[in-house]
């Protein structure tokens, strides 16, 4: 008698991952290989600049988040050069995902904007636009061109949540509420345009409840993506003095695993995961020293969820979330 083979409920890519992963999306998507390519655009940060507050994130680099981006000391087109040839040592061949990684990358008027997105959309190779910025950086007529660049070309507008807590994004000094994130969300969705939120796992006095609540409001955002930080405290960080007064406290690998095994559970099978983890520039490296082997952290999740027969969205609950403080 033959047996029936019973479908794979994750397949989502071509490793037989157990979540949404990006490689996979991107390849379906364009038929082939695509990478980002990692820029520092030369904006600053209405949290550094005073526009809202001073001293930025406490987590934030001197980089502004983009430790591996490009030198701002370069021309766009010397940076977007430079770093594709890097990425070419590890893959011969494929397109390009031309990435705004450092500080807020909407913080200025829209002919700036448009003089430097476009210098990029022009290169041989690009397929796409990624822009990591806040969600109190989308006046009007940035989100305009925003869905004006979403028309003409793969474009995705990456959000910094963090955490859903207000107690913790006062400690990190976020200086914007969630109801700015729901409203910054819902304005570049108006337009279609796909939104990545970005959450940031072992947070100041954040426990592992605190941190589900963060998921769990985030699989009830229209939103397309996810990227799932590790927290890893670095040198000069105005976190260090948080981490000295004993209000951090590093997640171990073990916990780490099991918490984000946890959250795919519960997000969309449909979402995107960008990001499943996160590093850092290991001279400036605190802690956890453990997260600089990213593919042993990869290999465990994978081993984690086929240990639990499980894979993201087995728990998922659709439904709608709003701006409530928590």
């Amino acid at each position: 008698m033959n047996k029936i083979k019973k479908k794979n409920p994750f397949p989502y890519s071509v490793e037989d991952k157990r979540y949404h992963t990006w490689n996979y999306h991107l390849r379906n998507h364009f038929g082939h290989k695509v990478f980002k390519v990692a820029l520092d655009g030369g904006f600053d940060c209405p949290n550094r600049d005073g526009t809202v507050a001073h001293g930025g994130c406490t987590f934030c680099s001197a980089a502004g988040s983009g430790d591996f981006a490009g030198n701002r000391a370069d021309d766009l087109v010397t940076q977007f050069n430079e770093i594709k040839d890097k990425m070419h040592h590890k893959w011969k061949d494929g397109k390009y995902m031309a990435y705004f990684q450092a500080f807020t990358n909407t913080h200025a008027p829209v002919e700036v904007l448009r003089e430097k997105y476009e210098t990029v959309l022009k290169q041989e190779g690009v397929v796409g636009l990624s822009i990591g910025t806040r969600p109190d950086c989308l006046p009007d007529d940035v989100v305009e061109y925003l869905a004006e660049l979403n028309e003409r070309t793969y474009l995705w507008v990456e959000l910094g949540l963090q955490t859903v807590h207000e107690r913790t994004a006062l400690l990190i000094n976020r200086a914007h509420d969630f109801e700015t994130y729901v409203e910054g969300v819902n304005k570049l969705r108006k337009h279609g345009i796909r939104v990545c939120s970005h959450i940031i796992d072992g947070l100041p006095l954040e426990d592992n409840k605190m941190m589900m609540e963060t998921a769990e409001a985030v699989a009830k955002l229209d939103v397309q993506g996810i990227k799932i930080h590790l927290l890893h405290l670095l040198k000069g960080t105005p976190m260090v003095k948080q981490y000295e007064k004993g209000m951090l406290e590093f997640l171990s690998f073990d916990d780490y695993i099991q918490l984000v095994c946890d959250q795919l559970e519960i997000l969309p099978p449909e979402m995107i995961v960008h990001r499943i983890t996160g590093d850092g520039p290991i001279d400036i490296m605190i802690g956890p020293m453990w997260s600089v082997d990213k593919w042993s952290v990869l290999n465990a999740i994978d081993a984690e969820l086929k240990r639990r027969d499980s894979w993201q969205g087995k728990f998922y609950v659709s439904g709608d979330v709003g701006g409530d403080e928590r």
